[in-house]
């Protein structure tokens, strides 16, 4: 799998380019998909309260789940009762929609909905038909504004604004569609949401709807007991000469890898598939200390040793996204 991230994210491969006659006709077939929803060939369903979609255009992972985050508990702060949908991917279910507790397996209602539940006070519900999902949380939740976990490309749920999540570094790759390339949509997508967060570009000037996300180590908590904290120097000291194994299954290890290095810790890389179903026998060769994603910790939980620990994390958008999405869905009367 490997070799065909490293082809997507290649800019300057001239195979590519004996691609592009194939690549045309999934861009006419996609083009055809969201003109069905322009002209109502498709069915769109319109809920009574704002919805925000997070999404991206390119597969694998960007850093929507602290984007997420961010805004579900700063527009909380601003009065909003927030609920945030999620398809729940990686969970299987016989009934939606499905509200998730602290309490919910991780292979029923899905990894990255059950780590935000853990992290927010607010409503998080699973559903493949994101629009059921989305009435569930404005009948049975009371939300009056609903923030959706991916989607951008789910038009069979009408959206007040939308805001796409795009690693700086990687871009859109060579810009060809899947599975050609990592694209789930054109490059002029980007043209037409309200909202680009690039993670990874603090530093750099940005156009009036851009912000830039960064990633901050918050602190390293233990996976079989969450209420054991350490700060950087000292989850340092406590693993002084000791191995260590890096674990991680989400949509782009390296990101989580060099996080670790800036860190100054170092050790065995171990990448899976994003969405991994984590046993204990996955474990088994890693006599050392083990660090993991917050992601991947939510299905270790189970069987967690005192060894395995995840860095918890914090998104910074600067500048405010928050004012932005308010002063927005002011002016669109949602």
């Amino acid at each position: 799998m490997n070799w065909l991230i490293n082809f997507w994210y290649s800019k300057n491969n001239a195979f590519s380019l004996l691609l592009l006659p194939f690549h045309l006709v999934i861009y006419c077939l996609v083009y055809l998909r969201q003109l069905a929803y322009r002209v109502n060939l498709l069915k769109s369903t319109k809920i009574n309260v704002p919805v925000i979609i997070v999404g991206n255009i390119t597969l694998g992972g960007t850093g929507k789940s602290p984007v997420v985050i961010h805004l579900a508990e700063r527009l909380s702060a601003s009065g909003y009762k927030i609920g945030v949908l999620s398809r729940g991917y990686g969970g299987a279910s016989s009934n939606y929609p499905l509200e998730v507790t602290r309490n919910s397996l991780p292979d029923e209602v899905g990894d990255e909905p059950l780590m935000i539940k853990n992290r927010l006070d607010a409503s998080v519900v699973v559903d493949p038909i994101r629009a059921r999902g989305a009435n569930y949380l404005v009948e049975h939740c009371a939300s009056d504004l609903i923030i959706c976990d991916d989607g951008l490309q789910h038009y069979a749920l009408q959206r007040d604004m939308e805001i796409l999540v795009l690693d700086e570094t990687r871009g859109v790759g060579n810009g060809l569609l899947i599975p050609f390339g990592p694209l789930r949509e054109s490059v002029g997508r980007l043209k037409s949401v309200d909202a680009i967060v690039l993670n990874g570009s603090i530093n750099k000037s940005l156009d009036k709807n851009t912000f830039a996300l960064t990633i901050k180590s918050d602190c390293f908590v233990s996976v079989k007991d969450s209420n054991k904290h350490l700060d950087v120097e000292q989850f340092k000291q406590m693993i002084h000469a000791k191995q260590l194994d890096m674990v991680a299954a989400i949509g782009n290890p390296k990101r989580f890898f060099d996080q670790l290095g800036e860190l100054g810790l170092a050790g065995r890389q171990h990448q899976y598939i994003d969405h991994h179903t984590f046993i204990s026998d996955d474990f088994k060769a890693m006599n050392s200390i083990i660090i993991m994603t917050e992601k991947d910790a939510v299905k270790c939980a189970a069987f967690a040793t005192e060894d395995m620990w995840y860095l918890k994390v914090d998104g910074q958008i600067q500048p405010s996204l928050v004012d932005y999405c308010l002063s927005l869905l002011e002016k669109k009367g949602a």
